[in-house]
């Protein structure tokens, strides 16, 4: 069976870090997410607002790097919780748990200053160079050396250009 969901959206409030009683951290957030369809009358599109959390460094990364308004790509796997309200009364809720998180929008479209790139929760490690747009997952291994281009940088004053 297969437990996978992908949103993205725009933070309704920043990021709530915690902490459990065993150090363990672990955040809260809510993304506003648009439906691509507006209504039977062809009105506005609705917005819904889904429950994320994230644990550990995810968590730490999510509180660190974004903030209320921030566009985010949450990728993991919807899971219910079932508790009791004051009155008795039993609830269940619906929460994305973050296995993966993105920035959503380029580097000079964000108005924040700070550095970005991406978190990837099944490998715990910080990707800095996924930091425009940071869509989709890269399952490549991991290394320090920059990848090798397929482009070069054309000298303009040559007179070879192709347009």
């Amino acid at each position: 069976m297969l437990n996978h969901i992908t949103i993205m959206g725009r933070l309704t409030r920043d990021p709530e870090l915690r902490s459990t009683q065993s150090g363990v951290s672990v955040t809260s957030f809510t993304v506003a997410v648009d439906r691509d369809f507006g209504g039977r009358d062809g009105g506005e599109r609705q917005t819904d607002f889904i429950d994320c959390v994230a644990w550990r460094q995810t968590g730490e990364f999510v509180s660190k790097y974004f903030h209320k308004g921030s566009m985010i790509v949450v990728s993991g796997r919807l899971q219910s919780r079932k508790w009791q309200d004051r009155d008795g009364n039993n609830r269940t809720s619906w929460e994305v748990v973050a296995d993966n998180v993105y920035f959503g929008e380029s580097r000079r479209d964000s108005e924040s200053n700070s550095s970005y790139g991406s978190y990837d929760n099944n490998r715990n490690s910080y990707d800095s160079n996924r930091g425009n747009g940071g869509y989709g997952y890269d399952s490549s291994p991991r290394s320090s050396a920059p990848a090798p281009s397929a482009f070069s940088e054309l000298d303009d004053s040559d007179g070879e250009l192709p347009f």
